[in-house]
């Protein structure tokens, strides 16, 4: 008999290993070039201050993935079929819309860190080619490898390979963490809630928070979950999955990340407004040695690689979900989105600026449309005409801790923008925010509208 329960407790245990996936997709979006270059920011910037921002970023980015994963198991569809049907096709579209320039922002700038990670790493082999040093011949090459792989089906090598290097570098960072001297007092204090250094630290704060709760984790939930055809049956899989991705794969990740990089960095002087691929290794040095920048540049481009994978997808399914296409490469529309959106990417590479630093915006600019993504599934999942089991007190509780806890952070880095309103970027941002926040007061009143009508 206990050889029989032993065998049973293996086969479940295999079983759900095998089926484990969806959130670790998204989990290897939110551990991507964009989350590792706001965590080296923040500790560069503040040192230890913003670990409470870390620390909720992984247990909110948990719970966002449970409600995605409670609308897309109870309804077994795609979220945007299912604002349409139950919200109208208005929302539905300020839905694609908001996820695809969220998503459209993110690949841009993803595609430019690796074209100049590409060209950093040839540059320090000593490669005497100009033309092979030069990242806007690394983007347009990466763009038309993304386009042919994932439209042909060819991309699981280089994704495989992505993977491997991106374990390699957090490997790395968690060996650090147990090396470098961290200030234990420093880091206790760090959990205090407090944003500090006004805009920057608005800034900064947002862009960590952005890794982890971001619209195009939360809408790509549903989708990726009927790709591996999991049903309500599945709810316990499901609760694994983003237990071990988010809560434990992502957040020790991130921790490992940040309080290398408040250790390491303060004390090596480096300037947050000017930090590279180069003084961002100097975080892996007490356990690489010479070799701290390859590894690191290595991981940063795995990190790339495989963040654009995933990113690219997301348009594309929100589009043929809406316009009724298939949502796979056998349509030959979604398979001309996921090209065109993997080859547009290529504009990155010849976009101006440091990248550390537009990585940490595009994750604040995604966390400005991601209280109306949170609004949608929470008043879906109170709708029993929605979901046949409506979210628990706790589940909503949780709902709400994540969209004030995004609204703020958001609302401080726009706070922020308003004071340089007169740079282009600053007013796109702006009106985006002002457009969402438009967005959510009209998603407010026709829940109250619908409400007092229902009573």
């Amino acid at each position: 008999m206990a050889t029989e329960q032993r065998s049973v407790g293996r086969g479940w245990i295999g079983t759900a290993l095998e089926r484990l996936g969806p959130t670790w997709l998204a989990g290897a979006i939110a551990a991507g070039p964009a989350t590792m270059g706001s965590l080296l920011v923040a500790g560069a910037s503040f040192g230890y201050a913003l670990l409470w921002v870390v620390v909720c970023s992984a247990v909110l980015g948990a719970v966002g993935q449970y409600l995605a994963m409670r609308l897309g198991l109870l309804t077994e569809a795609g979220i945007v079929s299912v604002v349409e049907r139950h919200l109208g096709s208005t929302w539905a579209w300020v839905l694609v819309v908001d996820v695809v320039l969220a998503a459209g922002l993110a690949q841009v700038i993803i595609m430019k860190t690796l074209a100049e990670v590409s060209a950093t790493m040839v540059a320090s082999a000593g490669v005497d080619v100009a033309v092979l040093a030069d990242p806007r011949l690394w983007g347009v090459t990466w763009a038309v490898i993304l386009a042919l792989g994932l439209a042909g089906g060819g991309y699981r090598v280089a994704e495989l390979g992505a993977k491997v290097l991106v374990s390699m570098v957090v490997v790395a960072f968690v060996a650090a963490a147990f090396i470098v001297p961290i200030d234990p007092t420093a880091a206790v204090g760090g959990l205090v809630p407090a944003i500090p250094a006004g805009v920057d630290g608005a800034l900064v704060a947002a862009g960590i928070l952005g890794g982890a709760v971001h619209i195009t984790l939360l809408t790509m939930q549903s989708y990726t979950m009927r790709a591996r055809g999991w049903t309500v049956r599945d709810a316990d899989t499901a609760i694994v999955d983003i237990v071990s991705s988010m809560l434990g794969a992502f957040g020790v990740f991130s921790l490992a990340v940040f309080l290398v990089a408040a250790s390491v960095l303060p004390a090596a002087g480096v300037d947050p407004a000017t930090i590279d691929g180069i003084s961002a290794a100097q975080t892996l040095g007490p356990v690489a040695g010479e070799y701290a920048t390859w590894v690191f540049l290595a991981g940063l481009l795995g990190a790339a690689v495989s963040t654009l994978g995933g990113n690219t997808i997301v348009p594309p399914y929100l589009l043929a979900d809406k316009l009724g296409w298939e949502q796979s490469t056998d349509d030959n529309r979604y398979r001309a989105a996921v090209a065109g959106v993997a080859l547009i990417s290529a504009v990155g590479a010849f976009l101006g600026g440091a990248f550390f630093q537009l990585l940490v915006l595009t994750l604040a600019f995604g966390l400005v449309g991601t209280p109306f993504a949170i609004a949608v599934i929470l008043i879906l999942l109170n709708d029993p005409d929605v979901v046949p089991t409506t979210n628990s007190r706790v589940a909503n509780l949780g709902g709400f801790v994540l969209f004030a806890v995004a609204a703020m952070l958001a609302g401080e880095f726009v706070r922020g923008e308003l004071e340089t309103i007169s740079d282009p970027l600053s007013a796109f941002v702006v009106a985006f925010a002002v457009a969402m926040a438009l967005a959510l007061l009209g998603l407010a009143g026709r829940y109250v509208r619908d409400r007092v009508s229902g009573v």
